[in-house]
């Protein structure tokens, strides 16, 4: 498998990695900024350090959810597959590549239908949201992909 393969096979964990890359160097960067701020001694730049000491911790919490999120849904995804239960993406598009809205509505009320008699299975929830993201409800998608991750990890969704 040449790189070009590598590459195309592996777009999206390559893009993740580089803005996680980023945004670690922007985490450090405020970081030291806040800490250098605390160290002055005008009490509004001591101030203004402990507030910019917030958004460090805040965008790490935020970055590591989002790559455990992501990190999840993979491996559900993997599980999904290996057993043959992942939707197949066979709904027609448009000639610009966007998928039919109807055929995806349609599509949809299959997908909610089994969540809603199999409530308790990660897998229906799983379904659904790739059915919501179809429908371009992205929201909804991420609710119902959380829920599928709660109840794969055993926990019952909010």
């Amino acid at each position: 498998m040449g790189f070009i393969e590598v590459f195309r096979k592996n777009r999206t964990k390559i893009w993740v990695g580089a803005v996680t890359a980023l945004l670690v160097f922007y985490l450090v960067v405020s970081f030291q900024r806040s800490v250098l701020l605390l160290m002055d001694s005008n009490l509004t730049a001591k101030a203004i350090g402990a507030g910019y000491l917030v958004l460090p911790v805040i965008g790490a919490w935020a970055m590591i959810r989002e790559l455990m999120f992501g990190a999840r849904t993979e491996q559900m995804a993997k599980v999904l597959e290996a057993e043959g239960g992942l939707p197949v993406d066979d709904l027609p598009r448009t000639p610009g590549g966007r998928i039919v809205r109807a055929a995806a509505d349609q599509e949809f009320e299959k997908y909610r239908a089994e969540a809603e008699t199999a409530p308790d299975d990660w897998r229906s929830w799983f379904r659904l949201s790739c059915a919501y993201d179809a429908a371009g409800d992205r929201k909804r998608a991420r609710a119902s992909m959380r829920d599928a991750v709660r109840l794969f990890r055993g926990k019952v969704p909010v």
